[in-house]
């Protein structure tokens, strides 16, 4: 079992940034990539970044270029730095992670809502 923590949402104007972190604990030595998704009301959960043990990562179309995943393998922790929030960056951000015994987890998320 792997429990997941995230932290670092809340409330950022369009412009802005946030970061978001995750800490993963339990079964650590089993987990492969990690990474995080998105969803916004009414839409479905999607895949927004993701990040290999050997640190190889992937993004979503709508945010390259303005978000950054990393991973501090030694802290168990995944980072997810937002730069240049738009408006329909609003969405509850859930971390994410899959093992070496094919098992996916998830986090309870963490709202991101960005205003003016």
């Amino acid at each position: 079992q792997v429990q997941l923590v995230e932290s670092g949402g809340g409330l950022v104007q369009p412009g802005g940034s946030l970061r978001l972190s995750c800490a993963a604990s339990g079964s650590i030595l089993n987990i492969n990539t990690m990474g995080w998704s998105r969803q916004a009301p009414g839409k479905q959960r999607e895949l927004v970044a993701a990040i290999t043990r050997g640190s190889s990562t992937n993004y979503e179309d709508s945010v390259k270029g303005r978000f950054t995943i990393s991973r501090d393998n030694a802290k168990n922790t995944v980072y997810l730095q937002m730069n240049s929030l738009k408006p329909e960056d609003t969405a509850v951000y859930y971390c994410t992670c899959d093992t070496t015994y094919g098992s996916q987890y998830w986090g309870q998320g963490t709202q991101v809502t960005v205003s003016s």
